[in-house]
């Protein structure tokens, strides 16, 4: 009789186990799966049920790096608002939302995530390089405001100039140029911010950078 009792003691309880799984399993997908169709009420319902808003997908993503890079604004507004986010969370390559929403132009999203703490600067690749490697000037300028270092340094050693230069807005070299970024720099492979320009096929900005080097 006693054994019979243990065994439906430990059946109840990997039924409420499976149970529970499976609801965290469905909870996880729903969550990701709102994320991605930018569904904010959703991701809201969701995080009221207690989910951890800084859930990572199954490649590492914390769930507002994911929705910035994707342009799930609404979802991210959502995530913005839980006071249990951490604004610092990052992906395996270290990229956070400040760099995604940096990359974006999203400064609206930049500007929250600084008053919720996220930091500006940081080892390695910075908000700074993925500002400038976007398309709008503005955000380069804004984070330049709030103490953005403008010389840090990629384990590469691309520093924000290069990367605008190969990838970004000229009026963002503009910018980091105006606010006194060092064109003679060289990374790692030796090359200039004006090499990288050349190289990217941007021949009158690669002109541009070499006058503005010391000979």
């Amino acid at each position: 009789m006693k054994n019979l009792i243990k065994y439906l003691r430990y059946t109840a309880y990997l039924f409420v186990l499976i149970g529970f799984q499976s609801a965290c399993a469905g909870t996880y997908d729903d969550f990701f799966t709102a994320i991605k169709r930018d569904h904010g009420n959703t991701v809201e319902a969701v995080l009221r049920g207690g989910f951890d808003p800084n859930t990572v997908d199954e490649q590492g993503n914390p769930a507002l790096v994911l929705a910035l890079r994707i342009g799930s604004y609404e979802a991210a507004l959502v995530l913005l608002d839980s006071p249990r986010l951490n604004p610092d969370a990052a992906n395996p390559l270290g990229e956070n939302a400040l760099m995604m929403a940096c990359l974006r132009g999203q400064q609206s999203m930049a500007e929250r995530l600084f008053k919720r703490g996220a930091a500006v600067n940081r080892d390695g690749w910075t908000p700074l390089h993925y500002a400038a490697s976007g398309e709008d000037e503005r955000i380069v300028a804004w984070l330049l405001d709030r103490g953005a270092d403008i010389e840090a340094t990629s384990a590469t050693g691309n520093t924000p100039l290069m990367m605008a230069a190969q990838y970004g807005a000229s009026a963002s070299v503009d910018a980091l140029l105006t606010k006194g970024a060092d064109v003679n720099r060289l990374n790692q492979l030796n090359l200039s911010a004006a090499d990288v320009a050349a190289q990217a096929g941007r021949d009158s900005l690669a002109l541009l950078l070499r006058r503005r080097m010391k000979r």
